[in-house]
């Protein structure tokens, strides 16, 4: 009897482990890809309406990197702009000088370092204290130099009701333009009770400037998740909203939208902003 009760406490010790790592340790990543041609610039606007710690909202994102707003860990809220170098790996130190992301524009207040650890590339942070309900704004611009790009990220600055160039990047690319637009949500937290807190997003009014200088309105998005076994793949969802599109993820957020459906946009309009930065209306 001694040995059957010590197999079954084994059995149960078995089964509750293996339950508990079953268990998903994140929100699922979610994107909107933006069909859209060949672009010179890419703005975009999002409205977080619901955020946690640990969480990453892109706005613009494109083939060779990703532009957003994150609240971290402790609760301070800041701007990301990265550019990927075109190598492969994960340890930055080991990426060749020529093939690095290059470094021609830091404006001031803007933090710049090398990344690693989902490839390698050129990192910008500074701190931007965005709100719940507050529209955020921003802008990619591609700049071909022979076989490389330069890369500017331009966020628009509510209190001062102007845009800051936070910083350029250059990289080799072939000379190639944006192409590969997107957005994205993504829980950085990963601690198994961020799955349990809710993000939303509202993304709309985006445009873009064809390599042929047309000014185009992006009118729908592809709704499509993360595939990874440890994030939480039922608690997504996203659909229009009066101004835009949303996604959602994490918290009681229940799936209506079939993950790879094309959503429209509710409305669109018939110019871009007029108050963008000069040098993308030349």
């Amino acid at each position: 009897m001694k040995h059957l009760l010590c197999s079954l406490t084994l059995l149960l010790s078995l089964q509750t482990a293996l339950v508990q790592s079953a268990e998903p340790t994140a929100a699922c990543s979610i994107h909107f890809g933006w069909p859209a041609p060949n672009a010179m610039w890419f703005y975009n606007e999002a409205t977080v309406q619901k955020s946690t710690r640990g969480n990453y909202f892109a706005i613009c994102g494109w083939n060779t990197g990703y532009f957003g707003i994150q609240e971290l860990g402790d609760g301070r809220k800041v701007a990301i702009f990265s550019v990927w170098d075109p190598a492969k790996g994960d340890n930055p130190d080991n990426v060749p000088l020529e093939q690095r992301v290059e470094v021609l524009h830091e404006g001031k207040g803007v933090e710049v370092s090398r990344f690693g650890g989902e490839g390698t590339g050129g990192k910008s942070m500074t701190a931007f204290d965005w709100k719940i309900g507050e529209k955020v704004r921003c802008i990619v611009q591609a700049t071909i130099e022979g076989g490389k790009t330069a890369y500017a990220g331009w966020l628009y600055q509510p209190a001062k009701r102007e845009w800051k160039h936070l910083v350029t990047f250059r990289v080799t690319t072939g000379g190639q333009p944006l192409s590969g637009l997107y957005s994205f949500v993504e829980d950085f937290r990963r601690d198994t009770k961020s799955v349990k807190e809710e993000r939303r997003c509202e993304f709309g009014n985006g445009w873009v400037k064809t390599v042929d200088g047309k000014l185009q309105a992006i009118t729908e998005g592809r709704f499509t998740c993360s595939r990874a076994k440890n994030e939480a793949q039922e608690l997504i969802n996203a659909g229009q909203t009066e101004g835009g599109l949303f996604l959602a993820n994490g918290g009681e957020v229940r799936r209506v939208a079939e993950v790879n459906s094309i959503l429209k946009l509710p409305s669109v309009s018939a110019q871009p902003p007029q108050d963008l930065p000069a040098e993308l209306l030349k």
